[in-house]
């Protein structure tokens, strides 16, 4: 068996203060995002599945935006309707096999949209200034291990 990274007993005060912590940082950046989203012409669920495909890279077919998002099938062909209509995404043929349909994310006008996030990444800069490196580096584990086990649970997968 690999070397495992030791654990830590967890107690229940401590589970509830970061599951509330957790809680209401979900919903300020629910909320932010869906006002960022309603500027750029988008619903929250549009604004957030068109981020998700873009990391991915692309161009995906709808089935694998739906495996990122979570979202039915159904509910990504609308996503996709409503992104293309706003000209976020565009339709393609597979060169490879041209009855698949693949969804290609166009360039994002960054001057445009880069207003819309000012706010946020100054208010992430003055919370880290008051870490230091190191802090910042437990910080920084901590999100990305959060991060990966919540996209494990969300697509249903082991993490």
């Amino acid at each position: 068996m690999p070397d495992e990274e030791p654990t830590y007993p967890v107690a229940p005060d401590e589970l509830a203060r970061f599951g509330e912590l957790g809680r209401e940082m979900s919903t300020l950046a629910v909320l932010r995002h869906a006002r960022i989203a309603e500027q750029m012409g988008l619903s929250g669920t549009d604004h957030k599945a068109l981020d998700l495909a873009s990391r991915a890279g692309g161009p995906l077919t709808a089935g694998r935006i739906a495996q990122l998002t979570g979202l039915s099938t159904g509910a990504v062909t609308g996503v996709i309707d409503r992104l293309e209509r706003a000209g976020f995404v565009r339709r393609v043929r597979d060169t490879e096999d041209r009855r698949k349909v693949l969804i290609e994310i166009l360039p994002l006008d960054e001057e445009r949209y880069a207003p819309l996030f000012v706010s946020a990444m100054d208010a992430t800069e003055n919370v880290l200034r008051r870490f230091t490196p190191e802090q910042r580096e437990v910080i920084e584990r901590y999100q990305r291990d959060l991060i990966e086990a919540m996209r494990a649970d969300l697509l249903g997968e082991v993490p």
